[in-house]
């Protein structure tokens, strides 16, 4: 399999950003991932959320099931990653 192109990427955002409604996400990103996928992004989504909030790591542990290394990765790209994870939770109300 080859790797994908940077056109290739920029490609697949716009494709998401064209995306209207909640029920078009859902479609899009099951027909594009898988549901073992689905799941995974959406525990990391959460322990971003739970983190956000200051909820300690073995409680996101517990909650999630995903693995310490996980969690303390989530954590430093909330911290210090490029702003998406912030953006998105001053977007959907987590944080201010």
């Amino acid at each position: 399999m080859s790797k994908a192109s940077h056109n290739d990427i920029e490609t697949l955002y716009r494709a998401i950003l064209s995306l209207r409604t909640t029920d078009e996400a859902r479609k899009f990103f099951r027909d594009l991932l898988t549901e073992t996928e689905i799941k995974e992004f959406a525990e990391r989504w959460k322990a971003a959320r739970m983190l956000a909030r200051g909820v300690p790591y073995t409680k996101i542990i517990d909650e999630t099931g995903l693995s310490s290394t996980t969690v303390a990765r989530v954590a430093r790209w909330v911290k210090k990653g490029t702003g998406g994870y912030r953006l998105a939770l001053r977007r959907t109300g987590v944080t201010k």
